[in-house]
C-alpha cells in the first residue's frame, strides 16, 4: 500500500510537471533520495542487530486514552499551525511554518532577524515546551515519551554513522563549506540553536515523543511506523510557498510537501522505532544534518553575516 501511494504521488507530481518543470526534478530527486534512505535503514539494522526491539505500545496508556490524546494532540497542533499561518502573514507577509523560507530548497525572500527569532520562539514554546510540560504533568515519564535511552552506547553509534552518511550526502550540494570560516562558525552556531527550537524539538515532541507510542498502541507496528513517517510531512503542510486558494494550488502544494518530506519522515520514524529514543533522530538526522550543514547558508543570508 505504501509503495502504491508513493507511485501515485509521483504520478501526480509528473502530471504537474507538464506545466511546472521543477516538479519533474522533485519526483526524480525524492525517489533517488528514498533509495539512499533505504540504504541507511540497512546500516541501522546492522548496527542494532543485537538489540531487542522495544515495544513502544507499552509506553502508551490504554487504547481509549491513547485515542483521545492522539486526537487532542493533532487538534492542538493544527490550531497552532493555522494560527501561525495567520499571525505570520499579518506580521511579516508570510506564515510561520515548521521550516524557514528557503530551508533545503532555496529562499524566495530574505527574512528579518526578528522574523526568524519569532519563528523559533513560536514553534519552540507552542509545539515543544507546552506539549512536553502538559504530558509530564499528566504523569508520563521521559521513558514513556521516548526521551530516555535504553542503550546509550548503541544509540551513540547509530547517531555517528547515520550523521556521517547524511552529512556526506549534504556535501554533494550547496553546503556550509562554501562559506567563509567566520560565517561557518557564527552562522553555524546560530543555525543550530534557531533550528533546534524552531523545528527540531517541536517535531521530536509532537510526533516522535507523544504520537508515536500512541500510534503503536492503536495500530499494528507497520501501520504505526508509516503513520509516524506520514505525520512528518503532514505537520508541514503550511510550509513557505504553499497555497490553498484554489484546488489546483492546494494539490500542487500538498504534492510538493509530501514528495519532499516523506523520505525524511520514514527515516525519523524508523530511527525512533528501532532505538525507542526520539533524541537519536534529532542528532543523527535533523539538528546538524541538514540544518547546520545546509541551512547555515540561509541564516547567514537572513542575518547578513559577513565573511
Amino acid at each position: 500500500m505504501a509503495i502504491l501511494l508513493w507511485l501515485l504521488l509521483c504520478g501526480v507530481g509528473l502530471l504537474f510537471s507538464r506545466h511546472t518543470p521543477s516538479y519533474r526534478g522533485l519526483v526524480t530527486g525524492s525517489s533517488e533520495y528514498l533509495v539512499l534512505v533505504v540504504l541507511m535503514f540497512g546500516l541501522v539494522v546492522l548496527l542494532t542487530r543485537k538489540r531487542p526491539v522495544i515495544d513502544l505500545a507499552q509506553r502508551a496508556p490504554e487504547s481509549s486514552i491513547a485515542r483521545r490524546e492522539t486526537l487532542a494532540m493533532w487538534a492542538y497542533a493544527a490550531a497552532v499551525m493555522v494560527a501561525g499561518r495567520l499571525i505570520g502573514q499579518h506580521l511579516f507577509g508570510e506564515g510561520i511554518a515548521l521550516h524557514l523560507n528557503g530551508s533545503l530548497v532555496g529562499a524566495t525572500r530574505v527574512q528579518s532577524p526578528i522574523e526568524v527569532y519569532t519563528w523559533a520562539a513560536y514553534n519552540g514554546i507552542l509545539l515543544a515546551l507546552i506539549p512536553y510540560v502538559v504530558f509530564r504533568m499528566r504523569g508520563y515519564s521521559n521513558e514513556q515519551l521516548n526521551l530516555k535511552s535504553a542503550n546509550l552506547k548503541s544509540d551513540l553509534l547509530v547517531i555517528v554513522v547515520v550523521l556521517a552518511f547524511s552529512a556526506g550526502m549534504d556535501m554533494m550540494g550547496s553546503n556550509i563549506f562554501q562559506l567563509t570560516r567566520h560565517q561557518q562558525i557564527v552562522g553555524g552556531l546560530m543555525s543550530f540553536w534557531l533550528h533546534l527550537f524552531g523545528t527540531d524539538l517541536p517535531i521530536m515532541i509532537v510526533i516522535y515523543s507523544i504520537l508515536m507510542p500512541r500510534y503503536f498502541k492503536l495500530f499494528s507496528p507497520m501501520t504505526a511506523y508509516l503513520l509516524g513517517a506520514l505525520s512528518y510531512p503532514t505537520i508541514h503542510i503550511f510550509e513557505s510557498g504553499t497555497r490553498y486558494d484554489s484546488i489546483r494550488a492546494a494539490a500542487m502544494s500538498l504534492t510538493f510537501v509530501y514528495l519532499l518530506l516523506i523520505p525524511a519522515g520514514l527515516m525519523k520514524s524508523f530511527l525512533t522505532w528501532r532505538t525507542g529514543n526520539a533524541w537519536v533522530h534529532v542528532w543523527a538526522y535533523h539538528a546538524i544534518s541538514p540544518h547546520v550543514t545546509v541551512d547555515t547558508r540561509l541564516i547567514v543570508n537572513d542575518f547578513g553575516i559577513e565573511g
